[in-house]
């Protein structure tokens, strides 16, 4: 019976992924019609598609049964708790580790790596942008539990965004704004989001809607600060 409510919902996820992957599909078919592709192509291409299908069912179903709710019911045991405060530290390991293993991101830093000819390691930007989270997500959950207003932590972000970005070299500020959209994958989303709604939930005076939700807006631009923070370090270093 468990594994029966296991796979519950897989064949919805598989329709949904289907959908996001439809219009790429077409675009892939129609493109040896005009440019003309190596031999090969269309099978590999038909390989890939079949594969990134079923890896992508399989990880949201898995990420929709087993991530969420656990999060989830961490979030409201902590709230119901007498020690809330540990939603912090819980809050920045959690946030470290689902950047490590955000998908988007390690593709984005292994390619950093390959176009900088190894100047830019990949472990050292996965790090960065983990720690950067990491940082954040604790600063929410200090957010959610002591009721500090969302523009108190969103303004001051971004104006320090804005002053660093006039001190930055242009190859890092592009790498930062594409690592501030990749880490909000579902790894982060799931597992911070989540973790919040359940903690906001079983707050007296807490609103699930107007203090669980916002710290994803958070999220996206604790790498970009954290980025451009490394790019001041290569300047020191040159």
């Amino acid at each position: 019976m468990n594994e029966i409510q296991i796979f519950a919902g897989l064949g919805q996820t598989g329709i949904e992924v289907l959908q996001a992957l439809l219009p790429l599909v077409i675009i892939l078919m129609i493109t040896p019609r005009f440019v003309e592709s190596p031999p090969g192509f269309i099978t590999n291409t038909v390989k890939g598609l079949v594969f990134t299908f079923i890896g992508l069912t399989m990880l949201l179903h898995g990420i929709n049964v087993g991530f969420f709710p656990v999060s989830q019911m961490m979030g409201e045991i902590i709230g119901a708790s007498d020690h809330r405060w540990i939603a912090i530290p819980i809050g920045a390991v959690l946030g470290f580790v689902a950047a490590i293993a955000e998908p988007s991101l390690q593709v984005q830093a292994q390619q950093v790596e390959e176009a900088s000819s190894g100047a830019i390691k990949q472990k050292i930007l996965l790090y960065t942008v983990a720690i950067g989270v990491a940082v954040i997500v604790a600063l929410g959950m200090a957010r959610i539990i002591y009721g500090l207003p969302f523009l108190y932590l969103i303004i001051p972000g971004y104006t320090l965004l804005i002053v660093l970005l006039k001190f930055t070299e242009p190859t890092f500020s592009a790498i930062a704004f594409d690592s501030g959209a990749c880490v909000t994958g579902p790894m982060v989303v799931t597992f911070i989001l989540s973790l919040g709604m359940g903690l906001a939930t079983t707050m007296e005076n807490r609103d699930p809607i107007t203090d669980g939700f916002g710290i994803v807006a958070l999220i996206a631009f604790a790498p970009i600060l954290a980025v451009m923070l490394l790019g001041q370090i290569y300047k020191d270093k040159d």
